[in-house]
C-alpha cells in the first residue's frame, strides 16, 4: 500500500550563534541585524501559511551532544521533547523542543533499511546550530508549534560525509516520508553557514560570488555541488564552508519542480548568511522525485 506522507517544501538558513545572540537581545531591528531578520519574515508566513505537521531539521551539533572521541557522520533524534543544550554559558532562554517520536522511529528504520547506518538517539540536546533557524522562524508567541525531528551531520571532524552522500540521505529521507502509512506533511529545514573560515591563515575568508552562485545552484543544479569535494567546497568557500553539504540533504528530499518563493543574502561579518524557501507544487502532491544515481 502507497504511503500518505509528503514532502511540501524546504526551508534554509544559516545558524551562526551571532544571529541568536542578536535575537535574544533585542537587536534585531538595529540597521546592521535588519536586512537579515527582514529575510526571516518570508519563512515565519510560509510555516503559518502551509502549517506542515513536522520539520525534519538538519544541522551539526558543536560538540555539545558529540565529542570527537565518539562523533557519528549522521545521528537521528527520536525523542518525544529535545532538550536545550548548555553551550557553556546556560541553557539558551528556551522551552524544550517537541519532538515526533512516531515518525522519528519509522524514519530511522527506512534509513538503515536504506543502507544509511544513522545513530539513533533517544537523547541529542540541540544546541544553536538547531536553535538558531528555529527561533527565527518561530516567533515567541508560537513556539514551538510544529513537532521537530533533528538530524545531526558531522561537518566538524574528518572523515564527514561527502556532499553526494548528503544529497542521497535527502532522497532517502524523501522516500520514508512517501512510505509512511499516515497523512503527514514534513517540511525539510536544512542549515549551515555560506562561505566562511574562523581559523588559520585564511581567517576571515569569505567568497560572496561563491555563496550567490551557492544558491542558484542548490535551487536550480544540486548535482553540481553534490559532485563536488571537500577539497573544492573549503577552497572556494572556506574551511568552514563545507557546512553547504547540509544544504543538499535538505535539497536532496525535494523534487525537481520546486519553485523557489524566497531567497534573501547578507554579509554583515565573518559568515555569509542565506534564506531560502523551496516550495513543491500543489502542497507536494504528484511532484517528481530526483532520480537517485
Amino acid at each position: 500500500m502507497a504511503g500518505k506522507g509528503r514532502i511540501i517544501g524546504g526551508l534554509a538558513s544559516s545558524h551562526a550563534p551571532s544571529i541568536a545572540v542578536a535575537l535574544n537581545t533585542g537587536k534585531d531591528q538595529t540597521a546592521q541585524w535588519k536586512p537579515l531578520f527582514d529575510g526571516y519574515q518570508p519563512m515565519i508566513k510560509w510555516l503559518e501559511e502551509k502549517k506542515p505537521d513536522v520539520i525534519v531539521l538538519i544541522a551539526n551539533d558543536h560538540a555539545n551532544t558529540f565529542f570527537f572521541d565518539k562523533y557519528p557522520c549522521f545521528a537521528l533524534g527520536v525523542a518525544p521533547v529535545h532538550e536545550i543544550a548548555d553551550e557553556g554559558w546556560g541553557r539558551w532562554p528556551f522551552e524544550p523542543v517537541p519532538g515526533h517520536p512516531e515518525f522519528a522511529w519509522q524514519l530511522a528504520h527506512s534509513l538503515v533499511d536504506d543502507e544509511f547506518d544513522i545513530a539513533v538517539c533517544q537523547e541529542m540536546p540541540l544546541d544553536h546550530g538547531f536553535l538558531t533557524p528555529l527561533a527565527c522562524t518561530f516567533p515567541p508567541e508560537r513556539r514551538w508549534q510544529v513537532p521537530v525531528v533533528p538530524i545531526v551531520v558531522n561537518v566538524l571532524q574528518p572523515p564527514i560525509p561527502t556532499a553526494r552522500r548528503c544529497f542521497k540521505l535527502g532522497q532517502a529521507i524523501r522516500r520514508a516520508v512517501e512510505a509512511y502509512p499516515k497523512d503527514l506533511r514534513v517540511a525539510m529545514f536544512g542549515t549551515g553557514g555560506l562561505s566562511h573560515q574562523l581559523s588559520g591563515e585564511r581567517y576571515g575568508y569569505n567568497n560572496n560570488e561563491w555563496d550567490h552562485q551557492f544558491l542558484q545552484l542548490i535551487e536550480k543544479d544540486p548535482e553540481r555541488v553534490a559532485r563536488m569535494s571537500h577539497q573544492e567546497l573549503m577552497e572556494i568557500g572556506g574551511a568552514d564552508g563545507v557546512e553547504v553539504i547540509m544544504w543538499l540533504v535538505m535539497r536532496g528530499a525535494l523534487s525537481n519542480d520546486i519553485t523557489c518563493r524566497h531567497r534573501n543574502y547578507y554579509h554583515p561579518m565573518v559568515t555569509g548568511f542565506g534564506q531560502m524557501i523551496l516550495e513543491e507544487p500543489n502542497d507536494g502532491l504528484g511532484a517528481r522525485a530526483m532520480a537517485a544515481e
